[in-house]
């Protein structure tokens, strides 16, 4: 199989993942389930295509793709660590505000990420509204996506702190500690300096894609 064969199949199969867990959540939303109806309607895809994005990792680590590796690795353990360890886990995560708004944000951003993706892959000319839709929506689905993840976040603490969830504790035959509690308190605050960098970078790319500059610019 060819690279482009490859990308071209990855990112046709995250599109229909996503869009499944995009039609699941919306209608969820308008037959009125709970937070936890909603999220184990969607669960299965949503553990399948998030996990999946571990892929890109490794694509951009062996040089398929030109995305930086730091910033790829970030976002996607951040989503992983929210799919597995907390929503996963935690039964109460699952009762937080933040499950709807995470997975409008994480879909609707996902399904348009992943044409776009997809049609450059291919060397395909970007349609407009496309383009308009991927550097225009991040406005509200990233602040959206963002207090989603970071509500879901914070209802798991307190049952990660009574059940000792992914928690190391002393004495053990390792003879070190870790607490998952305090691993979540540092990622919610890598937050602060992290999404305002990642949020003035797509106004720059907006302005340089929309605003008259390069259109394959991604």
């Amino acid at each position: 199989m060819s690279v482009q064969l490859y990308l071209v199949t990855y990112n046709v199969l995250q599109i229909l993942g996503w869009s499944v867990v995009l039609v699941k959540t919306v209608l969820g939303l308008l037959n009125g389930l709970t937070w936890p109806q909603l999220y184990e309607s969607v669960e299965i895809e949503l553990k399948i295509f998030q996990t999946a994005a571990i892929l890109e990792v490794i694509h951009a680590v062996i040089g398929l793709v030109r995305s930086p590796v730091g910033t790829t690795a970030m976002q996607v353990t951040s989503r992983v660590v929210l799919v597995w360890p907390i929503l996963h886990l935690c039964s109460t995560a699952r009762y937080s505000v933040g499950v709807p708004l995470l997975l409008v944000a994480w879909s609707v951003t996902e399904v348009i990420r992943y044409s776009f993706y997809a049609l450059s892959v291919l060397k395909q000319p970007i349609p407009y509204f496309l383009l308009w839709l991927r550097y225009t929506l991040f406005y509200v689905l990233y602040p959206m996506g963002v207090s989603g993840e970071l509500l879901t976040l914070f209802a798991s603490l307190k049952e990660v702190d009574e059940k000792k969830i992914l928690t190391l504790e002393m004495p053990n035959r390792l003879n070190m500690g870790i607490s998952f509690w305090w691993v979540l308190i540092i990622a919610a605050l890598t937050y602060i300096p992290g999404f305002p960098q990642l949020y003035f970078y797509m106004i720059g790319q907006r302005k340089k894609v929309l605003g008259g500059g390069n259109k394959k610019k991604q």
